[in-house]
């Protein structure tokens, strides 16, 4: 397995498999359709200078995707949301892991990240023990947050990461 800079050539891939992704309940909000290909495009083109976009990539396949998008205002800029993908057929195998290191090493790097925030569904306690493990602390529950293709509702949990530590 690779981890690269993603490019515009990766966005249909990412694109089609985030759209299989979301027919797996409890691993991503969207839907199938819901966000079209030309969003991942710009998302890639914004990130090539403002925040990070990678792959992971096996036998030049695309098996994973994470980023790091900075929020909009300068007064909370410094404030990175993270997205992490593993690709259907790849979980259970690191993928989600070497994104995050990733992705927490070049946060470190850049002095425009002073904190990296990310909710994650109550249910996908996979990924909730993998940012622990990463050092990410629970700040908050937004409940009932997410309305779920079966008609339940499921809390997201806000959990966050400080490169230089908590600056408080």
């Amino acid at each position: 397995m690779r981890i690269r800079i993603a490019t515009l050539k990766d966005a249909e891939a990412i694109w089609a498999a985030e759209a299989e992704t979301q027919r797996t309940p409890g691993l991503l909000v969207g839907r199938p359709g819901e966000i079209p290909l030309a969003a991942y495009q710009d998302k890639i083109a914004k990130l090539a200078t403002r925040g990070r976009y990678i792959v992971a990539e096996q036998d030049g396949a695309v098996i994973g995707h994470a980023l790091l998008d900075p929020m909009p205002m300068h007064a909370n800029a410094h404030v990175h949301l993270l997205t992490i993908v593993v690709h259907p057929g790849h979980l259970g195998h690191g993928v989600g892991e070497a994104l995050l290191r990733d992705l927490l090493a070049w946060a470190v790097r850049d002095p425009r990240v002073g904190k990296v925030e990310l909710n994650v569904r109550e249910g996908n306690e996979r990924a909730r023990r993998l940012y622990r493990r990463c050092g990410f602390v629970e700040e908050a529950r937004f409940r009932c947050r997410v309305h779920r293709a079966d008609g339940r509702y499921e809390d997201d949990i806000g959990m966050a990461w400080f490169p230089a530590g908590d600056t408080r």
